[in-house]
């Protein structure tokens, strides 16, 4: 049996995952506005064999104005450019990593996402990847026409029928359906061509989809979510899951939770990838990367940090900054996984109100030390069945990625934990995910 090798992927929407980061002097303030940024962030993550490059996109500003004037604070993923739109281009200037972005099964439908991810995937030679998400801010739903989202078990529910019909348009065409006979005047064989028809609770969709001949069968599906909805939809669908963990302990349980769930769906273990986010800051010493990280921290506006904190915990700004948070704003949250981390932080840590959005300010797992050090911890998480690979967040861009690229990589390959090349032209292949059977097909072999 092959020797088990991380997955990595590099997140590289925005300025980077430290709230502060349009701030430093090395970020480029309006770099989210210019391909070149991005350009840039791929072409590092392909220099270090990543298997991806990901972008967590939203469908609007997610943040309200609450506190007041915390929103023009805030410099996170305010403006940017939109990912279906520039991954194709990015395509272009790239050839192995994989390209994967977030769309929406709330403001979406599942014609439109199977037709562009299909697109993407024929233009990248097969490296598209969709992360599936049930959209949750009600700034998002005033952008549609809502006042407020749809609830929480409907947006699952829908997100798993839409699923399934986007799966289906991607089986329209069985391999080899398309003839393009020119002497025979026969374009395609009518027996590989299948018409969806599907009638759903959300959703009747006909089909055929008008895209065809992906190089991956299907594009990857990602998805992220810690509830039992995310997790159950995760074991039954994903090939990659983006988890968001604080200890070693909760990746533990989470891994074997959903690992444990794929058996029920016909699946093994190693058809789902389960990257965590992991936020490094390196440094050749440890004192240089702790002033890496305490330079950005200084950077972090004290309005800015309060609303990081509201959706969790409502207006803090009436309360002392250096004062504990009070046991009445541990209520209800918007964002269940998220807000839940920092509720059960809250009341296992009691830090003050400047504590907390400042320790939560770096999403995911983040850690500050040399290269080494990094690698140190990658490898528990690794070996200890924690996760198979991580999403980096880095807390800059372009040049957190670069410091993990230049830096990290070649320890972790060093360690023989992570390639020296990519294994193949395909994002599922180089994650070393199972090719995918269409589902006509493979019903026309079991009958032979």
């Amino acid at each position: 049996m092959a020797e088990r090798k991380m997955r990595l992927g590099l997140s590289i929407r925005g300025h980077g995952y430290h709230p502060a980061a349009w701030r430093h002097p090395d970020v480029p303030a309006d770099g989210t506005l210019h391909v070149e940024h991005y350009v840039r962030s791929a072409q590092i993550a392909e220099s270090g064999k990543l298997d991806m490059i990901f972008f967590a996109d939203g469908a609007g500003i997610r943040q309200g104005d609450n506190p007041p004037g915390s929103l023009s604070r805030t410099g996170r993923d305010m403006v940017e450019l939109e990912p279906m739109t520039l991954l194709p281009a990015l395509a272009m200037v790239t050839q192995r990593v994989g390209l994967v972005t977030t769309a929406s099964t709330t403001y979406n439908e599942p014609y439109n996402l199977a037709r562009k991810f299909a697109t993407l995937d024929l233009i990248s030679k097969g490296r598209a990847g969709w992360n599936v998400v049930a959209s949750w801010s009600e700034h998002e739903a005033q952008n549609f026409g809502l006042e407020t989202t749809l609830d929480y078990d409907t947006r699952y529910a829908r997100s798993a029928e839409f699923v399934e019909v986007v799966k289906g348009l991607w089986d329209s065409w069985e391999d080899g359906a398309l003839l393009f006979d020119k002497a025979a005047g026969q374009y395609f064989e009518q027996g590989k061509m299948h018409v969806l028809d599907h009638q759903g609770r959300f959703f009747k969709v006909r089909g055929p989809l008008n895209v065809a001949g992906m190089p991956q069968g299907h594009p990857v599906i990602v998805q992220a979510g810690a509830s039992e909805q995310g997790r159950e939809l995760g074991a039954a669908t994903a090939d990659v899951i983006y988890a968001i963990h604080h200890s070693l302990e909760s990746a533990q349980s989470y891994y074997a939770d959903v690992k444990g769930r794929m058996p029920t769906y016909g699946r093994e273990p190693d058809d789902l990838k389960i990257m965590p986010a992991f936020c490094p800051v390196v440094g050749q010493t440890r004192a240089e990367a702790q002033a890496k990280y305490d330079r950005l921290q200084t950077l972090i506006d004290p309005l800015a940090g309060l609303g990081s904190l509201y959706s969790a915990f409502g207006d803090l700004s009436v309360y002392p900054l250096d004062g504990p948070v009070p046991d009445d704003a541990l209520g209800t949250q918007e964002h269940r996984s998220m807000s839940a981390q920092l509720i059960e932080r809250v009341r296992r840590e009691r830090p003050t109100i400047r504590e907390l959005y400042l320790r939560s300010g770096l999403t995911g797992s983040a850690r500050i030390g040399t290269p080494s050090d990094i690698a140190d911890i990658m490898q528990e998480w690794f070996e200890a069945m924690a996760c198979d690979g991580f999403n980096i967040t880095p807390a800059t861009l372009p040049g957190g990625g670069e410091d993990f690229v230049e830096t990290v990589i070649p320890e972790l390959q060093r360690r023989n934990l992570f390639r020296i090349e990519y294994e193949g032209r395909t994002l599922r292949e180089n994650l070393g995910l199972r090719p995918v059977t269409n589902r006509y097909s493979r019903d026309r072999q079991t009958s032979e």
